[in-house]
């Protein structure tokens, strides 16, 4: 996955408890506010997974909201962020083992399925535990195993604000690590 900068401005809104007379304390819970926005948003579309708000930039002068007396601050910051892109090669650990396929965690994305039809050579077998393994029983595939796969498809879920992923080990050194 690419890690990117982002410059981003959201509104950031302090209850009127909170507010300080001293600046330090003010920005300090401008900070917090904002950092709890962002991790309450999680992803977006354009942008992707957010990792971590890097830089802050400025804070604007607040204007009171006239309806629940909060302070809502303008506040442009900088923030990393990584987006999956289709056909990229990436490293995930296997979460679920099942039947049809595998679902694999990586980073941030939570949402990855590996088909039993896109893993060339592997076949399900269900012994202590379901496991996937190749013809010659050299290797295989079962929960907690770390594989190298090919993203074939990326669906951006809004409801979710998460992405799913489609993966294939059709291609050279993919596969168990």
């Amino acid at each position: 996955m690419v890690f990117l900068k982002v410059e981003l401005k959201r509104d950031v809104a302090v209850p009127p408890d909170q507010l300080h007379h001293t600046g330090l304390l003010l920005r300090k819970n401008i900070i917090l506010r904002l950092l709890d926005n962002i991790t309450h948003l999680k992803a977006s579309k354009e942008h992707g997974y957010y990792v971590a708000v890097t830089t802050l930039d400025s804070i604007a002068e607040g204007r009171i909201h006239d309806l629940t007396g909060e302070v809502v601050f303008p506040v442009s910051f900088s923030c990393t962020t990584v987006r999956p892109h289709k056909g990229e090669i990436l490293h995930g650990t296997i979460d679920k083992v099942l039947k049809h396929g595998i679902f694999l965690k990586s980073g941030p994305l939570e949402n990855i399925f590996l088909s039993a039809k896109m893993m060339k050579d592997y076949k399900f077998r269900m012994e202590e535990e379901a496991m996937f393994v190749n013809e010659n029983l050299q290797s295989k595939m079962v929960r907690g195993s770390k594989v190298r796969y090919r993203v074939l498809g990326i669906k951006w879920i809004e409801w979710d604000r998460c992405f799913q992923m489609l993966a294939t080990l059709a291609g050279d050194f993919l596969g168990p690590i």
